[in-house]
């Protein structure tokens, strides 16, 4: 076996019995550091200042390790527009935080029928949540509901920039005529989950 020491030093490759007897000169303890290496590494060291610091390496992995937790939040094909839009931001805190989040659509009974109308609010949510968001799992029946997953996107760190200028509101009246706009446009052709 190969023997080095906790300084980096090498004594070469020696017979086991001479390995441990060189340690035990030393007071310090022989421990097999890479067993599948031709010849197998061993190092003289203190073993339970080795055992304390695997430990406290150990410690720290797993405090720095991420706990990616899903959160679900619910619709029903009837949900309106306040509680969706009251979801949508709790979906976008959770998404803020680093956990993924499942949109389920419930349907009971007769509802089974429309499910383009759940097809649309996980649609219209996929859209809302674009920019922070990415669909990790496509809508897709599953029984009585309809479901989709999102996972936050990986955001780049970006220097410090001069903030932009808050943007300017807009007359009632422009908003007025775009809101109108927009609930004229009839969208007849819906993606087809199921």
């Amino acid at each position: 076996m190969r023997v080095v020491t906790e300084d980096g030093e090498t004594f070469g490759v020696m017979d086991t019995r001479d390995a441990i007897q060189k340690a035990r000169e030393m007071g310090l303890d022989l421990v097999e550091i890479s067993p599948m290496a031709k010849p197998p590494v061993c190092k003289i060291i203190d073993y339970g200042k080795f055992l304390y610091e695997a430990k406290k390496k150990a410690h720290e992995a797993k405090k720095k390790q991420v706990n990616v937790q899903v959160k679900e939040i619910k619709f029903r094909p009837g949900t309106d527009d306040h509680d969706y839009n009251y979801r949508m931001e709790h979906a976008r805190e959770w998404l803020g935080e680093g956990d993924k989040v499942r949109a389920a659509i419930a349907f009971r009974g007769r509802e089974m029928t429309h499910r383009e109308l759940g097809a649309k609010i996980l649609k219209k949510l996929t859209e809302d949540l674009a920019d922070i968001a990415e669909v990790e799992v496509a809508p897709k029946m599953e029984g009585y509901q309809m479901f989709t997953i999102f996972h936050p996107k990986k955001v780049e760190v970006k220097k410090a920039a001069p903030a932009p200028a808050p943007p300017k509101e807009k007359p009632e009246k422009e908003k007025r005529e775009q809101r109108q706009a927009k609930e004229k446009e009839v969208v007849k052709s819906e993606d087809e989950i199921f």
